[in-house]
């Protein structure tokens, strides 16, 4: 089939196609991204961070551009604030809506165990998608990654020993593995075949940045009326509605003025008028999820593996987690080290959370509805969510901090994100992960840890340190996603060697 020209091609050039390409390139892979869009797409789309998708920026460093731009939408929400006579000064925490029942910061138990050592990562809570993939294409350009915009992925034939993928140049590109990280409509996805089932659209979204006139009548935040849901600000302009009619007859059609004037109408009952558009698109809530996300030497990630509506901004964070938890996995097993099925597990490991995601849309579009009956129901799961229990289940459940992977061990931590510990010269364990290698954290200066690991230095790094907040462990084995896959409190080496053969392959 003739020699590779690359080792993987990546087809999409969004945050989810340019991180994974990170991941790839700090292990040493030879990567092609290539984007049909000219440009990057400027579009309003939904900006907020679960808190594994913000510590994955952090372990790679990217934490420091991030919180600069962040500090500049606060801004922006602060001037909305002010000019409709609000507390612009107030500290602004947000925590989220569920089917756009707010729950304020205040009721939410942060001392509960899940938020423990959540670090820096904490900070970075909002930012326009547009901003993180401008900071991941220059992260991309940093470490080398062939990235070409306006070139389409136009079909391809994947072997047992490799992909040919072809593009609208003409031109032709030999790889060893493709990912389809190009969107709801891959390409990649439709052209393999990959199972796609799921549920059909029932809901119009429009979400869109205008200029209006009578806004000052239109109510801020979210409110649920008779006529669906509607949404203004919290940034100058900002505004969304939910009609639950069904979908809309052309999805693709421009959007007017005048059908989001005509919608905001419908369902705030306000008479406001749209006088310039500068953003706007349409959504459904037509949720579906491929069965697996892998076929062969072709792989999916992103919203090429699972669509949803957009509540709750889940759509970049299940991407940027599929692209954290592929990039090592499959830079090992083009490296040549990686035990027999590592590959498998990024399905194993990040299908449930897709679907769990599925789940939680749809269950926010049902309580929507406008029926006599939903509203009642609305009102009793407005009223559970706003006890401080309820508050703290839903923080818990929209910052990601119970996610967790199904890894063998006995330690509770064991699957579950690293908290970010505390070292005792003023360190952090998330400043340790910006060359995507996996580490041992050696917590009691035990050299029989050591020497057992030694054997995967080439993939393993070790870190003897005292910690701060966990004086009770001695020892925890980190993957380079950030997932714990050993850990230890008594000194003992029991399960080390297996964990070690399990995730990085034979010792050297």
């Amino acid at each position: 089939m003739g020699a590779m020209n690359t080792e993987v091609v990546i087809s999409g050039g969004g945050p989810v196609g340019l991180m994974l390409a990170c991941e790839l390139r700090l292990a040493g892979v030879d990567v092609l991204v290539v984007e049909r869009l000219p440009e990057p797409d400027q579009t309003i789309k939904a900006g907020g961070f679960t808190l594994p998708t913000a510590e994955a920026f952090y372990r790679r460093g990217l934490l420091p551009a991030m919180e600069a731009q962040l500090q500049q939408g606060f801004a922006q929400m602060r001037e909305f604030l002010k000019a409709r006579g609000g507390d612009s000064e107030k500290p602004l925490t947000p925590v989220g809506h569920f089917a756009g029942i707010m729950i304020a910061s205040a009721g939410v138990h942060f001392d509960d165990p899940a938020f423990r050592d959540v670090g820096p990562a904490a900070r970075v809570v909002m930012l326009r998608q547009q901003v993180v993939e401008a900071l991941l294409a220059e992260r991309a350009a940093e470490l080398g990654v062939d990235f070409r915009r306006g070139v389409e992925l136009t079909g391809f034939e994947a072997g047992d020993d490799g992909v040919t993928v072809h593009l609208d140049s003409g031109a032709e590109i030999r790889a060893g593995w493709l990912v389809g990280c190009d969107g709801g409509r891959s390409r990649v996805r439709k052209l393999s075949g990959f199972d796609f089932p799921g549920t059909e659209p029932s809901i119009t979204g429009r979400q869109a940045l205008v200029d209006l006139t009578g806004a000052e009548a239109l109510p801020s935040g979210w409110n649920h009326t008779e006529g669906g849901t509607f949404v203004h600000g919290p940034v100058p302009g900002r505004i969304l509605t939910v009609e639950v009619d069904g979908p809309p007859d052309d999805r693709d059609a421009p959007i007017t003025a005048q059908e989001l004037e005509d919608s905001l109408r419908r369902v705030s009952g306000v008479d406001v008028r749209v006088t310039a558009v500068h953003s706007a698109t349409r959504f459904t809530d037509n949720a579906r999820q491929a069965t697996t996300y892998r076929k062969g030497r072709v792989l999916l990630a992103g919203d090429a593996a699972h669509v949803h509506s957009p509540f709750g901004g889940q759509g970049l964070n299940r991407g940027i987690g599929d692209a954290v938890n592929l990039g090592w996995k499959l830079a090992a097993t083009i490296r040549g080290w990686a035990p027999d099925g590592l590959l498998d597990t990024y399905t194993t490991e990040r299908h449930p959370i897709g679907e769990w995601v599925l789940e939680w849309t749809r269950a926010q579009v049902a309580l929507m509805r406008t029926d006599v009956r939903t509203r009642a129901l609305r009102q009793v799961v407005t009223d559970l969510l706003r006890t401080d229990d309820g508050a703290t289940y839903l923080a818990k459940k929209l910052s990601g901090v119970l996610q967790r992977y199904p890894i063998d061990g006995e330690h509770d931590l064991t699957g579950r994100g690293a908290p970010d510990f505390e070292f005792a010269d003023g360190t952090r364990l998330g400043e340790r992960f910006q060359d995507g290698r996996a580490l041992l954290l050696d917590l009691a200066e035990n050299a029989e840890l050591r020497e057992t690991a030694s054997g995967w230095a080439d993939r393993v790094g070790v870190l003897t340190a005292k910690c701060v907040s966990e004086p009770a462990l001695t020892g925890v084995l980190i993957r380079p996603d950030g997932y714990v896959a050993w850990a230890s409190e008594d000194g003992s080496t029991a399960g080390l060697d297996a964990a070690l053969r399990r995730w990085f392959g034979e010792p050297a």
